[in-house]
């Protein structure tokens, strides 16, 4: 009765390594020639990246507010990237009002904004705590138009 168990046990894992082994991709053959062997196994991509993706230098501001401190308003221009961080001291839900932006924060991890905005105004960054249902202002983003050249 034991040995029934185990050689149905052994069929199992065969037949669940085979399906396993038809959904994998096939291997990759190149034919090289009559007298040359052909190769079964796919080659590894060894190359590197040679570029990166990052803002042009200058264009990127740094933007911070955090709770408990005064209220501030932070200018950046319009058409240039923001990023803006709120440090808080509970957990909570940090909104830029009138950019839709919306970020979890706690005292470990602030939130995180990426801003890139073309329409100026000056915008509201409210906190709201978790146990409670009433935001705070902690300041303003001003985003003013682009300088002539």
């Amino acid at each position: 009765m034991e040995l029934r168990r185990a050689l149905l046990l052994f069929a199992i894992v065969l037949g669940l390594a085979a399906v396993v082994s038809s959904l994998a991709n096939p291997p990759v053959r190149e034919d090289r020639g009559a007298n040359e062997p052909v190769r079964t196994a796919p080659r590894a991509d060894t190359s590197t990246p040679t570029a990166t993706a990052q803002p042009a230098p200058g264009r990127t501001t740094e933007v911070r507010f955090a709770v408990g401190k005064p209220r501030s308003t932070e200018t950046v221009s319009a058409g240039t990237a923001a990023t803006v961080t709120a440090s808080v001291e509970e957990p909570g839900e940090m909104r830029i009002d009138g950019l839709g932006l919306t970020a979890q924060a706690t005292p470990l991890t602030p939130a995180r904004f990426d801003v890139l905005s073309t329409r100026p105004g000056r915008y509201p960054v409210r906190f709201r705590a978790v146990p409670d249902s009433e935001s705070r202002l902690l300041g303003f983003l001003q985003v003013v138009p682009e300088p002539l050249p």
